[in-house]
């Protein structure tokens, strides 16, 4: 049983899994799936502030600061305990692409070359980290959730603003990985 769930899942069971989620909220509990607006529950149950964006009722989204730090420790144990020992599996034409960047250790889920504490000292980690990791909140408020949201949740419910976010997000991630990303990683 630990080898199944050790392997990858195939898309078709993997997808409905996720996508049975959203109507197993809604008929639980009414709720809505959703892992961005956690933040602000967090920061609203911690910071003492007058401002009017954290002033509300956090209370009642408990289950959502429950739901995501499930995700956050089923992480952990994942990554403890059901990692493959080995490299990871890469396409060989995207490993030769990506050696030309200099990224060639493949013993971890992300490059070491670009996601480690010295990485962030240089400019091409500042880039990828600090202004990306920017970027994506920024986003992500100003669309007014993040993909997760929009892409399972709004589209399922037939959320007109969710189609635009989800083509926008879908875009935007066509147009970093094949014209900035590079960029970025040639520096």
């Amino acid at each position: 049983m630990l080898e199944i769930i050790k392997e990858p899942w195939p898309w078709y069971v993997a997808g409905p899994l996720i996508g049975l989620t959203v109507p197993a909220l809604l008929i639980l509990g009414n709720k809505s799936f959703g892992i961005s607006s956690s933040l602000r529950h967090i920061c609203a149950a911690c910071i003492p502030a007058n401002l009017s964006f954290f002033s509300y009722d956090w209370k009642k989204e408990t289950w959502n600061l429950i739901f995501v730090s499930g995700i956050f420790l089923g992480g952990i144990l994942a990554s403890q305990f059901l990692m493959n020992p080995g490299d990871i599996s890469v396409n060989p034409h995207l490993k030769a692409e990506l050696a030309t960047y200099g990224i060639t250790d493949y013993s971890h889920p992300v490059p070491v070359q670009l996601m480690s504490f010295e990485s962030l000292l240089t400019l091409r980690g500042f880039l990828t980290m600090v202004i990306g990791g920017v970027l994506v909140g920024f986003g992500t408020r100003y669309a007014g959730g993040c993909t997760s949201g929009h892409a399972i949740m709004g589209l399922s419910s037939l959320q007109w603003p969710s189609l635009v976010a989800t083509i926008c997000f879908m875009a935007g991630g066509f147009l970093m990985a094949n014209l900035i990303l590079p960029l970025i990683l040639s520096i």
